[in-house]
């Protein structure tokens, strides 16, 4: 199993990579600062602070299955970011 720290770090690089693009998306487009950016800017954060307290939960019955599901909730929340994202791009 992958230790706890890595799995912060792809988090970090995940959600960091997605804010990228948004402001990628608002210099491209000359909509800075725009309401769908911060939007989803907004949602990144809340997923990243809703999750990293879940990694820090101490009384967890499997360990295993707890940080499984955590991966699992980062791909599937990080997979719904793209996908608003490139709505704005179409």
């Amino acid at each position: 199993m992958a230790s706890i720290r890595d799995l912060k770090k792809d988090f970090n690089f995940v959600l960091g990579d997605i804010i990228d693009a948004v402001y990628i998306w608002e210099s491209g487009s000359n909509n800075k600062n725009s309401n769908e950016g911060s939007v989803i800017i907004d949602k990144a954060i809340m997923v990243f602070d809703d999750i990293m307290s879940k990694i820090h939960q101490k009384e967890v019955d499997d360990k295993k299955i707890h940080f499984k599901d955590i991966r699992a909730q980062l791909e599937q929340k990080a997979t719904e970011l793209v996908e608003e994202l490139n709505k704005l791009a179409d």
